[in-house]
This record gives C-alpha cells, sequence and structure tokens, in this order.
C-alpha cells in the first residue's frame, strides 16, 4: 500500500490538525465546517496531504490556521495559543482525518466530499475510544456506499420509490431509511422487523438490500 508520504510525519501530522480544529472551533470560534472548507480552499490542505515538512510539523496546530486565516485573507482576533490542547471532540476530528488522509492517500478535498467533517464529529463517539483501523473501515464503507450506492438504495430507485414513499411503505422512520442508505447505519444490524418490512414493501429479498 501506498500512503500519503512517510510515516516519519505521521504522529506530528495528526497532532497538529487536531490542534488546528481545536484551535479553530474552541479558541477562535470558526464552525468546524467553515474551517475544514478554508483548509481545502487556501491550498494548504494539498501541501499538508502530500506530506510537506512546513505543513505537517513545521508549524504549530495553532499556526496552521493562523497561516489559513492569512491565505484566504480571513481577518479574525486570534485567541492566546494554549501551552496544550485537551482532547476535544474536534481535536479528535482532525487528528483522525489525518491519519485517514495519511492511510488512503486521498486528497482531503476528495475525502470531505464524501464524508464530511460533521460525519466524522458524530462518529467521535463510538469511534474515539477504538482503534484508528476501526475509523477506517467504517469511513471506506460510508465513501464506498456514497459512490456506488447501497443495495438498499438501488433496490429502491429500481422500484421506482422516492425514499419518502418507501418510509411511509414499510414503515420505517425516513431518518432512519436515509442513514440505512448512505451507511452511517447498518442496514445489517437493523431490527428483523425493520428488514423484514423494507423487503416486502421492496417486493424483494432479505438478502437482495443486505451489504
Amino acid at each position: 500500500m501506498t500512503y500519503a508520504y512517510d510515516e516519519e510525519y505521521l504522529n506530528d501530522a495528526m497532532k497538529n490538525l487536531g490542534e488546528a480544529f481545536d484551535y479553530a472551533v474552541n479558541a477562535c470560534n470558526i464552525d468546524i465546517t467553515a474551517f475544514a472548507d478554508l483548509f481545502i480552499s487556501s491550498g494548504i490542505a494539498d501541501y499538508f496531504g502530500n506530506g510537506h515538512p512546513k505543513y505537517v510539523s513545521g508549524l504549530s496546530g495553532t499556526e496552521l490556521v493562523m497561516e489559513v486565516a492569512e491565505k484566504v485573507k480571513l481577518h479574525i482576533d486570534f485567541a492566546e495559543p494554549r501551552p496544550d490542547y485537551d482532547y476535544s471532540i474536534e481535536y479528535w476530528c482532525g487528528w483522525i482525518l489525518a491519519y485517514y488522509q495519511w492511510k488512503s492517500n486521498k486528497r482531503f478535498r476528495d475525502i470531505l466530499s464524501k464524508l464530511s467533517i460533521e460525519e466524522i464529529r458524530k462518529l467521535y463517539h463510538p469511534l474515539h475510544e477504538a482503534s484508528e483501523e476501526k475509523f477506517v473501515d467504517i469511513a471506506d464503507e460510508i465513501i464506498r456506499n456514497k459512490t456506488f450506492g447501497t443495495r438498499l438504495q438501488k433496490q429502491r430507485k429500481l422500484c421506482g420509490y422516492s425514499q419518502k414513499e418507501l418510509s411511509q411503505k414499510a414503515g420505517v422512520n425516513l431518518r432512519t431509511l436515509q442513514q440505512y442508505e448512505v451507511g452511517t447505519k447498518e442496514l445489517n444490524k437493523a431490527s428483523i422487523s425493520s428488514v423484514m418490512s423494507l423487503a416486502s414493501a421492496l417486493g424483494c429479498k432479505v438478502e437482495d438490500i443486505l451489504d
């Protein structure tokens, strides 16, 4: 497997991107999605993703935020840098995002176009104490499902139903159905009654909608 850059920079990269998200959101009051967008639009995400020493280890996370702001001409009052950072949800988002980008060797913009930083934040509670590889597996599955579609989604489209129509026909909550279709919830772990109801509504076998 080809990684994004030499592994010797990985720990610094994870720490610094974690610190950057923590500082941007919790010290500078920048919305987490807005900061992720600024990180990409500044061009720094591409340098970071290629393992440029200045960005993955030469600057602190706090300095990284300042560099992003300078590149996009964002004028804000920067809070005082802190000597250390708590392991906040935002820190974990940056930390695990850096790992996933290194492991997958994908561009940050391509990752976040399929798996938003808000979706990553929602994965904190089930995954922040799990291994990095567990996150990789789940992130890969979500991105794959969004790229190619789940069996449930394909079967629904084949039947010509909208999500709302299938939700009503099967008696499954619309939001839950949407989560099954994009993979943020696993249909394989749903109740037997829900899976049976969906299969019945679609006129197919259970195995036709399970990934």
